[in-house]
């Protein structure tokens, strides 16, 4: 994590006790009710850190601290004395003078303290990144679908941690159409769907995510878009226009030319 407000790498909170909790929005705390939640996490420590798919995973001394930012969260770590901003959701404070802030303008992120972090990600699919993830595997996975590509790629379920932008980042550089029925996806695709995730996400990571409105201004990858919001202007492959269309609810960008439109069976 990094100081948001400018500074260095910032110092570690691991091992450090937790003595103190902020909720200023009741609803960020999906599990327990807010006084048992003080009660429980009070005196615990941060002994590691984790991800599965889009949820961060605080290893406590006896629980499960989870956080899913969602579309506008974000993390501070600061002083105790600074004052909480507008948009402060949630604060823990430590033992050496530092306090963890959740910020979330939209009000759309969530945290849980469990005993069993699989009773909110066990049914998440497989990582991107890890071995499990073959092109047979996401071979066999389609095949047992018929659904549009671009909705089962989103589906956590199927696997964990694409979501609108890198989705459709993905398929144009795989050069599918975002409506291809997955059943109807060849060996080669899912190859190349393996391949495209991966340089994707990697992408994204590189380059500190995507800043694409105002509420979050750290990341850089919306520079290197491919197809994502570059409606009316040209494919830089072929030349074709970029052109907007709706997939499941969702704005979706295609190269007409590189993704051609599937046959209707």
């Amino acid at each position: 994590m990094l100081l948001r407000n400018g500074g260095p790498e910032s110092p570690s909170l691991l091992n450090f006790e937790i003595t103190g909790v902020d909720l200023y929005w009741e609803r960020t705390l999906e599990t327990p009710a807010s006084d048992e939640f003080e009660r429980k996490i009070i005196s615990q420590q941060i002994k590691e850190i984790g991800r599965r798919g889009k949820f961060l995973n605080f290893f406590l001394s006896d629980y499960h601290f989870l956080l899913h930012l969602r579309m506008s969260g974000d993390v501070l770590i600061q002083p105790k004395s600074e004052p909480p901003g507008k948009h402060h959701r949630l604060s823990l404070y430590f033992n050496n003078g530092l306090k963890f802030s959740f910020i979330d303008p939209r009000k759309f992120g969530r945290a849980w303290l469990v005993t069993d972090p699989d009773t909110i990600l066990g049914n998440l699919g497989p990582e991107p990144f890890s071995e499990e993830f073959t092109p047979n595997s996401l071979y066999t996975a389609l095949k047992s679908h018929s659904r549009q590509i671009k909705p089962l790629l989103m589906d956590q379920t199927f696997i964990a941690g694409l979501g609108n932008i890198y989705t459709d980042e993905t398929l144009f550089y795989a050069k599918i159409h975002p409506l291809t029925k997955s059943d109807q996806i060849t060996e080669e695709q899912s190859n190349q769907l393996v391949e495209s995730i991966r340089f994707v996400l990697a992408e994204g990571i590189k380059n500190n995510g995507a800043s694409i409105d105002w509420v979050y201004r750290g990341g850089d990858f919306q520079n290197y878009f491919q197809i994502y919001g570059r409606k009316g202007q040209k494919c830089e492959v072929c030349g074709d226009v970029i052109e907007r269309i709706t997939v499941g609810q969702r704005s979706t960008f295609i190269c007409p030319t590189c993704q051609p439109e599937p046959a209707i069976n």
